[in-house]
């Protein structure tokens, strides 16, 4: 029975060599999303993706993600360490709770993977997160990211969010609106970013802010 951890080894390696190069159709959390509206009578579900290379979405969307969600992305390799430091001296403070997941794991998790906090999802979650570091460039895992990230409830991807909230391509996104975008990521069936509430304008403006500090657009150029 070795060949059964070989196979399925060499399975999840074929795979993220193969997205390297290939657009996904959709992504897990897609698929399971549109499984739910099917089984739980939610007979109005659509759900909204259309994928967008990195060099039709708005700059400016994919720094306000960095900024909100990851700003060490250019310079780890898949896990944040100091992030993670900072979340646990956080969260045992005991107040709230915080995560620290990079683009890389949130990446792996929505492209091939499934939502909850089971300790086998999360070994699976760091197995291609790994792999998707050393086998794709970071401009590409950027890419996918904005193409499956959960922007509302059924609205995946940055074109589909662009659409819905919006009225425009995800190419014509202002900043102010690429950073109520991002702002709404940590719950994005909770918050609106074409309505948002006090949170989210917040979040928003301390985004613009966290995407200037990292050197605004041209923080692109150091992914490449």
């Amino acid at each position: 029975m070795l060949w059964l951890p070989v196979l399925a080894i060499g399975f999840t390696v074929l795979q993220v060599l193969v997205l390297r190069v290939v657009d996904p159709p959709f992504s897990t959390v897609m698929a399971l999303r549109q499984i739910e509206a099917w089984t739980g009578g939610e007979d109005d579900f659509v759900l909204y993706h259309q994928w967008r290379d990195l060099d039709r979405i708005a700059p400016s969307l994919a720094v306000s993600v960095i900024a909100a969600e990851d700003q060490n992305f250019a310079r780890h390799r898949g896990f944040d360490l100091e992030a993670i430091e900072r979340a646990r001296a956080h969260n045992a403070r005991g107040r709230s709770t915080r995560g620290a997941s990079t683009i890389s794991q949130q990446t792996a998790k929505n492209l091939f993977l499934w939502s909850g906090r089971s300790w086998v999802r999360k070994g699976l979650e760091a197995w291609y997160t790994v792999l998707i570091e050393l086998l794709w460039p970071k401009t590409r895992i950027l890419e996918v990211y904005l193409n499956v990230a959960e922007f509302g409830d059924g609205i995946y991807g940055a074109q589909a969010a662009a659409r819905a909230h919006f009225g425009k391509d995800a190419a014509q996104l202002s900043r102010a609106q690429s950073a109520r975008l991002a702002a709404v990521l940590p719950s994005p069936r909770r918050y609106n970013a074409a309505h948002p509430g006090p949170y989210v304008q917040r979040r928003a403006q301390w985004i613009e802010r966290n995407a200037r500090q990292i050197g605004g657009e041209a923080y692109l150029d150091t992914l490449r």
